[in-house]
């Protein structure tokens, strides 16, 4: 193919990704919230159309209008009143916003796991044929690369032009004070509406066209269609047509970079960097990029919720905690083997408590580090790594957590000055850019055998080493939250201003609490690839990172127990349920945040709270009290008052 056909071919995949960040960009423009679910929704309306198709007999096009014009916006009108209503009403942060839209994800993925399965499909239907067509000066291009720029191309014009118009305009008013646009009329809750149902139904489509090119994978699918976020950033999360021309300038060069075939290593990055061009430029958006709207640093989620409410967690949280982590010694073969995995999971999200719990950092991008934890301490213990020796067991481990830890520190550095908004896309952009180009390059991963390190290499002896290495992962979370260091991290977390003009190195202490728990969160996925006895890229999937942050959330994100308790709930509904179902529960606990803030310990405490005050008024109620006894005089006067 020549390069022009080439460049034609790239017009193609650039409308596609186009959709898809037009469908966040009106959400964000209209309701000022990044919807992070958009990703899910695409990879949900591909699934639903394939079934209409493949198992129902539909016809393709009455199927995806059924699909793009009724679903897919009912979803995005049961998003914005059950969900996102009450945050708006109530003034929420970009962050507790962005959390929110990350359990309506997390709930769409687990609907497309239990009832569809996390298979990839073959036979996605496709809405318009892949045959060529011919174009004048010899040129050629396929049909659905053409319908697909048509479609963009009509559907920027015409954003761009409503957003001028004074529906346009009531939109940004509603964005810029709710309060004072319903004072004017407008009804900001219809306008809400709209915007969710317009964007659901553009994600919708987008994941409807790219299925048939992509394998309909619910991962793969969501995580390129959340790689379109790059397009959105790169238009300011303001102007369409920006949107529109970055998103098919990228696809040009993503098209464009397949004619050239070097060999060896060269031509495996080459090939990996036309695969995934925009998460790569996801991220260079973001540090290039320094003019989005992010949180004060005094509105983190953490900060908010504990201003409001006390999130410590309940009286005796550790009973229950050391009884779910003791139980698995009474357990042999593979009930023993599942629940290998709860320690492993409990010290990753640990490494979240930490980062967001504690500082109010929002990392989304821990799988990533888990994974290269476990890459590492793969390649210390079998051959080395470059110019380090060889080292085995506990060693290999520790080195691990060690080398991830210092690479944490140097990313932290550059992404670190971001806040809210800004630093979650940018940790999600690097969690991507590590499974892409490291997990899914043969060159690292084949090969690779990964196993209990000796002497704890049998199971119970490996449960025993996890247990200790929880251990000391909590720790060290505990000495970040108490004394000097603790103080001076809650400081930051509440009030980032203040804690700086009493003498407080904000800069340096945020560096220390991403380097920590990318360590941690390296000596968690050494722990969870041990107990799978095999690197499983698909383990450290981006995704994962997104479902991790949601659970923790759930649990308390300043609570290292409710990190435990979390993990072993993920491990035994996966295990007791089936596959899928965990993620379903934390989604639908993470949407439940707006509504009930502070996690579920916080939830449980407050119950019992209640029912002891409860108890107490009762109790006081019910006592009878003594008679009196009155003195002479005070029979007297008493007898003249009865007459």
């Amino acid at each position: 193919m020549t390069a022009a056909d080439l460049a034609l071919a790239g017009l193609g995949i650039g409308a596609v990704a186009a959709l898809a960040g037009l469908g966040l960009l009106v959400t964000y423009r209209v309701t000022g919230v990044f919807n992070l679910a958009f990703g899910a929704v695409a990879a949900l309306a591909a699934e639903l159309l394939r079934h209409m198709v493949r198992e129902w007999g539909w016809p393709t096009v009455p199927a995806t209008v059924v699909v793009v014009g009724v679903v897919c916006p009912l979803v995005g009108v049961v998003v914005s009143v059950l969900v996102f209503r009450p945050l708006e009403r109530r003034r929420a942060g970009t962050a507790e916003s962005l959390v929110a839209s990350l359990g309506v994800f997390v709930v769409l993925v687990g609907v497309i796991g239990v009832v569809w399965g996390l298979q990839s499909w073959p036979d996605a239907p496709a809405l318009f044929s892949s045959a060529a067509i011919d174009l004048p000066f010899d040129l050629r291009m396929r049909r659905d690369s053409l319908a697909a720029l048509v479609v963009v191309s009509v559907i920027g014009a015409a954003l761009a032009l409503v957003l001028r118009t004074r529906a346009g305009l009531a939109a940004r008013a509603v964005v810029e004070d709710r309060d004072l646009s319903e004072l004017v009329a407008i009804d900001t809750d219809r306008v809400s509406m709209a915007a969710w149902a317009g964007g659901s139904a553009l994600a919708g489509l987008a994941g409807i066209l790219i299925a048939p090119s992509v394998r309909l994978d619910p991962y793969g699918l969501t995580l390129f269609v959340l790689g379109t976020m790059a397009v959105a950033v790169i238009a300011g999360l303001s102007s369409p047509l920006v949107a529109v021309a970055s998103a098919l300038v990228i696809g040009v060069a993503q098209s464009e970079l397949t004619q050239w075939h070097p060999t060896g290593r060269a031509g495996v990055v080459l090939q990996t960097l036309s695969s995934n061009l925009y998460a790569v430029a996801l991220l260079v958006a973001l540090l290039a990029m320094r003019h989005l709207a992010d949180d004060d640093p005094g509105r983190s989620i953490t900060a908010r919720l504990a201003r409001r409410h006390d999130l410590r967690p309940p009286t005796g949280w550790w009973i229950p905690a050391v009884v779910v982590l003791a139980t698995p010694l009474l357990l042999s073969g593979a009930e023993l083997r599942d629940a290998e995995q709860v320690p492993a999971l409990a010290v990753i999200f640990l490494s979240i408590v930490v980062v967001t719990g504690y500082t109010g950092q929002i990392s989304l991008g821990q799988a990533g580090f888990a994974g290269l934890g476990a890459l590492v301490a793969a390649r210390l213990a079998h051959g080395g790594l470059g110019p380090l020796p060889e080292v085995g067991g506990l060693a290999a481990l520790a080195g691990a957590a060690l080398l991830t830890g210092l690479a944490g520190s140097l990313i932290a550095r550059p992404a670190i000055r971001r806040r809210g908004l800004f630093l979650a896309l940018t940790t999600f952009a690097v969690g991507s850019i590590i499974s892409r180009f490291v997990f899914a390059q043969p060159t690292f991963v084949s090969g690779l055998h990964i196993s209990p390190p000796a002497p704890f290499d049998s199971d119970r002896g490996f449960y025993v080493l996890e247990l200790a290495v929880l251990g000391i992962a909590l720790l060290v979370v505990r000495n970040h939250h108490r004394g000097r260091l603790g103080r001076a991290l809650l400081a930051i977390r509440d009030d980032e201003p203040g804690a700086e003009a009493a003498g407080v190195d904000s800069h340096r202490l945020r560096i220390w609490a991403f380097t920590i728990s990318t360590g941690l969160a390296a000596a968690g996925g050494v722990l969870l690839a041990s107990s799978q006895r095999a690197f499983d890229a698909s383990a450290f999937d981006p995704v994962q990172s997104l479902i991790w942050f949601a659970a923790v959330m759930v649990f308390g994100i300043d609570s290292a127990m409710g990190a435990v308790l979390g993990a072993a709930l993920l491990v035994a509904l996966d295990v007791a349920v089936g596959n899928g179902v965990s993620t379903l529960v934390i989604g639908a606990g993470a949407v439940l945040l707006g509504r009930y803030p502070g996690g579920l310990l916080y939830q449980v405490r407050r119950v019992v709270a209640r029912g002891l005050r409860a108890l107490r008024t009762t109790t006081h109620t019910d006592v009878a009290l003594p008679p009196v006894r009155l003195s002479p005089a005070g029979q007297a006067l008493a007898a003249r008052v009865r007459r």
